[in-house]
């Protein structure tokens, strides 16, 4: 590994032109492949030119195939070459070291900012996140995962075991907002259980798992471990259609209504990080000190990333101590956000007519008020496939939530938009009641040191990932704790041991029974009481 950017095939900061565009493949049986078909609607999304050759894969019989050959005990189990726990440890090690190198890092942060615009140090926590994720695998770090346990049993020689079981054949499909981290730490997840996956990551930006994949074969990960496709959602769905009976589990990451389509083409063998309608409250401990920190962070929840995070703070429910001071200082913070630096920019899944529609909608409202935003960005290059919307928040009234314009209200805009709810001390039962009203239970945040209030919320709220203190946000997903939606058995989990396998192995059982025997052994007589 002397040279530390010998896995590279797409360069995203020389090359990536309507000249010289990044070739990227499909990975199966081993083997890097491309095919006839191109994507030709994949763009350039700061000036729409064309940047990538992205397969556009309709042939999926060699990917079926090799899905109707696996073993339901997976590539690896306890009982079943253990060994490569060891080895996927050293992929690791290595992955984390070259990650670990400045050129490195530099160069996954810009391939991220070339695909998903934003902020150069939102994109290089992406990269020092699955860094990290790496170094704490490394070593005995996947073998751990495979930790078990053993009861006693009734007699001598009797003893259950309790083992962590891979599922086989499994599924990861990813979405555009994070190109690494999701991808990247999902399938790391399905492999270290003993899984072999097929990934799937949403096209747009499936070039940067490529090239990560392409650095773990680098580091000594076989290359027949796993299988990458790119391709259309709705060629996806047909693969998925015609395998579901040798698939064993499929873990989707995205929007709702995709989500519940798999799982019932599944059969419910899936594991979700959906979309999240995500809200915080600011409670009522009014203190000038944290002002200045709970507006940044209300800022950075809202509008980082052009809101493109399933953790995006969505409703804000602020305390009439707060809001005549808070809100002004929010508006100021957003405003500031420009296309230069990308802490403002591209809108990938939402055109700039659905979102002043969808503004529209709720302004109509009675009682509603825009408190800043609401128009498109200009100048600037962005194709209009995709969106360019400035900041926007609008004011809803509490009761309006009560509602039957619910629905509507709570509709997720995956752009740069939230609401905004002022409410009172005699309000906190209706804000509980909305709360539970809202169905997408990924992440949340309580603002407020003052504990019977943490407690009031925390008991009478669900979501998974839930920040608590004025320190509390609603975004950030780093590798130090679970991070994934809550009240939903088929709910998956990510980053930590405990997410690992909870999402990526089922328990197994075993009972040894070996004796001894003793020599005037007799069946047992069963006599009437």
């Amino acid at each position: 590994m002397s040279d530390p950017m010998e896995f590279i095939s797409v360069d995203p900061i020389d090359g990536m032109t309507q000249k010289k565009p990044g070739i990227v493949c499909n990975l199966i049986n081993g083997k890097w492949v491309t095919t006839d078909n191109i994507r030709k609607d994949i763009v350039d999304p700061m000036n729409g030119e064309h940047f990538l050759h992205i397969p556009d894969t309709i042939d999926h019989s060699n990917f079926i195939n090799d899905i109707n050959l696996q073993k339901s005990f997976g590539t690896h189990n306890p009982l079943y070459k253990p060994e490569r726990y060891l080895m996927l440890g050293e992929v690791c090690a290595k992955a984390a070291a070259l990650m670990a190198k400045p050129k490195v890092e530099h160069y996954f942060t810009k391939l991220i900012q070339r695909v998903m615009p934003k902020e150069y140090n939102q994109c290089r926590g992406e990269v020092i996140v699955t860094r990290i994720f790496l170094e704490n695998f490394s070593g005995d770090g996947v073998r751990f995962l495979g930790r078990g346990f053993s009861n006693p049993g009734d007699h001598q020689g009797q003893e259950s075991r309790g083992y962590r079981w891979p599922f086989g054949p499994v599924i990861v499909i990813a979405p555009f907002n994070f190109p690494l981290e999701i991808p990247a730490l999902q399938t790391l997840g399905a492999l270290f259980m003993g899984n072999k996956p097929l990934v799937k990551v949403d096209s747009k930006v499936s070039v940067v798992f490529e090239q990560f994949l392409r650095l773990l074969i680098h580091c000594g990960l076989p290359s027949i471990d796993l299988n990458l496709i790119h391709c259309r959602g709705a060629e996806m769905g047909k693969l998925i259609d015609s395998t579901k009976e040798f698939i064993r589990l499929i873990q989707f990451t995205g929007s709702n209504k995709v989500a519940e389509k798999i799982s019932n083409t599944m059969n419910g063998l899936v594991r979700l990080e959906d979309a999240g309608f995500d809200w915080k409250i600011i409670g009522p401990d009014f203190d000038p000190l944290w002002l200045n920190f709970v507006a940044w962070q209300s800022d950075q929840d809202a509008y980082n990333a052009s809101g493109q995070k399933c953790s995006a703070q969505s409703i804000l429910f602020c305390h009439k101590n707060w809001s005549s001071t808070l809100i002004p200082k929010i508006k100021e913070l957003a405003s500031q956000r420009n296309t230069d630096d990308l802490s403002i920019g591209p809108v990938l899944s939402w055109t700039n007519e659905a979102m002043l529609n969808h503004i529209k909608s709720i302004l109509n409202l009675p009682e509603t008020a825009l408190l800043f935003g609401g128009k498109t960005l200009i100048n600037h290059q962005v194709p209009e496939c995709y969106g360019m919307l400035q900041p926007t928040a609008i004011k809803v009234p509490l009761d309006l939530l009560l509602g039957d314009k619910f629905e509507l209200i709570t509709t997720e805009l995956f752009g740069p938009f939230q609401i905004i709810v002022e409410y009172e001390d005699n309000d906190l039962s209706k804000i509980t009641s909305i709360l539970e009203k809202i169905t997408n239970r990924l992440t949340a945040a309580i603002v407020s040191n003052e504990i019977p209030f943490q407690q009031k919320i925390l008991g009478m709220t669900v979501n998974g990932t839930t920040y608590c203190g004025m320190r509390a946000r609603t975004t950030g997903a780093p590798q130090n704790h679970w991070f994934g939606p809550s009240g939903d058995p088929r709910a998956a989990g990510i980053g930590t041991p405990e997410a690992i396998r909870n999402t990526w192995s089922s328990h197994r059982e075993i009972i040894f029974d070996q004796g001894p025997l003793s020599l005037d052994w007799q069946p047992p007589k069963f006599l009437e009481p």
